[in-house]
């Protein structure tokens, strides 16, 4: 489908950053979506076509190494413009975020009045609903005034997207369990506010008391504490060289199941399953007995402390430094055996190259090579569907003639800036 827009705009169709009303700048979120989409159509346009064997000038065709540089060089560049309209559609893309966000608020908010309404057929309209929808009100006025304050990071979302501008799930979780917690309370404050009789008032304020809701101020207490710490941990890995993230375009909902790369993860998924089955719990109970904070039992909430600290044992396990394990003279078929020289390939076996999350030919072409004093950037080699190198256990390039014959190290930085451990190769005349 990519492949036939950028035909069709090849062809002399629709130009490039158009869209309906002929706007071409790419600043409003139509038209930079609509040239992220044409960038990533002309992009694989080209690796396809270098792929195959086409589109390479007769001064570079007759040399294997000249031609693999200039195919790597023009799919860098036009790898780069694709990472540009990236950027802008995510810019653009958070800045219309905060009006969903908002009409999502106060769609839960009418939601919740159409659920009382419907109970309160036959049971009747009572105090505590109306402490509910004034509570809703207050907390979707809140949200919506925040959003509004943070409308170019996402409006509501704003709090939960990490430095790497993705969804935290430690964040999302934290912010779930708070605004329920605020929510509750606000409940007891309408029915306080609307008591007259001096028993149902010192009934509600034992409601508040911390024998009623210890599971819920446990659950609460640990859950924003683990927000805190991980962003700690991963901070201090990532310095450490520990851990590598690369930063996305924009967040995705699919960000609070995934780790970096898309792959849906263990830790992550049973810590927001888990915590959603209990919240859904302590939000029945509110229901059912809206006089008091909500009696989340220890049995249940034991299970969310067992699922967060599941979670953060995971954060703990993630990731690892990038390491190489052998340096070995590539040869292609039909070269004799001998020593790595200047202008030889030479193929880095290892571990941790690509970070997850660093798959695009962006960030693929950011990757560099130390062999002694010279930087080598590592070639992109196309190939039908993606990328033959660079890999994530496998490098390949040049020795370059500035590399003076003799023992030299051999160090991988990888697209997120953490660099390998040194190995020693010997180089020959």
């Amino acid at each position: 489908m990519a492949v036939q827009e950028a035909r069709h705009g090849a062809d002399g169709g629709e130009p490039w950053g158009a869209h309906e009303g002929g706007c071409t700048c790419g600043d409003c979120p139509h038209g930079a979506r609509a040239g992220h989409r044409r960038a990533v159509a002309e992009f694989l346009l080209m690796r396809d076509g270098f792929a195959a064997g086409q589109g390479l000038p007769a001064a570079v065709a007759h040399s294997a190494s000249a031609s693999r540089q200039w195919v790597s060089e023009e799919l860098t560049q036009s790898a780069e413009a694709v990472a540009e309209r990236g950027r802008a559609e995510g810019a653009a893309w958070l800045a219309r975020l905060w009006r969903r966000t908002a009409c999502a608020v106060w769609a839960s908010v009418v939601v919740l009045l159409l659920v009382q309404a419907l109970t309160a057929i036959g049971a009747g309209w009572t105090a505590a609903r109306t402490a509910g929808l004034v509570a809703a009100l207050v907390v979707a006025g809140s949200l919506t005034a925040a959003s509004w304050f943070h409308r170019a990071r996402g409006g509501v979302l704003a709090p939960v997207i990490g430095e790497d501008n993705r969804l935290s799930t430690s964040r999302a979780v934290a912010v779930a369990w708070t605004l329920f917690v605020a929510y509750a309370v606000l409940v007891l404050v309408g029915r306080l506010a609307a008591a007259s009789d001096s028993r149902e008032r010192d009934a509600l304020l034992s409601g508040l008391e911390l024998a009623r809701g210890a599971g819920v101020v446990t659950v609460l207490a640990v859950v924003c504490g683990i927000a805190v710490l991980v962003r700690r941990v991963v901070g201090l890995r990532v310095l450490g060289q520990r851990l590598q993230k690369v930063r996305a375009d924009r967040p995705r909902a699919a960000d609070l199941l995934t780790d970096d790369s898309g792959r849906g993860t263990f830790a992550d998924i049973q810590y927001v399953v888990i915590g959603a089955v209990a919240l859904l719990f302590a939000g029945v109970r509110l229901a059912r007995r809206p006089d008091q904070l909500p009696d989340l039992p220890w049995g249940l909430a034991v299970v969310v402390l067992v699922s967060a600290a599941t979670y953060v044992a995971g954060k703990y396990a993630e990731g690892g430094r990038p390491v190489i394990l052998s340096v070995v003279r590539s040869r292609e078929a039909g070269d004799l055996d001998g020593p790595i020289r200047t202008g030889d390939d030479i193929e880095i076996r290892g571990a941790g190259f690509v970070p997850p999350g660093a798959q695009r030919a962006d960030r693929l072409s950011r990757m560099v090579v130390r062999i002694g004093p010279v930087n080598v950037h590592v070639p992109l080699v196309p190939v039908a569907g993606g990328f033959s190198n660079p890999s994530d256990e496998v490098l390949t390039v040049p020795v370059p003639a500035d590399v003076e014959p003799g023992r030299v190290e051999v160090q991988v930085v990888t697209a997120a800036g953490a660099e390998t451990n040194r190995y020693a190769i010997d180089v020959t005349d």
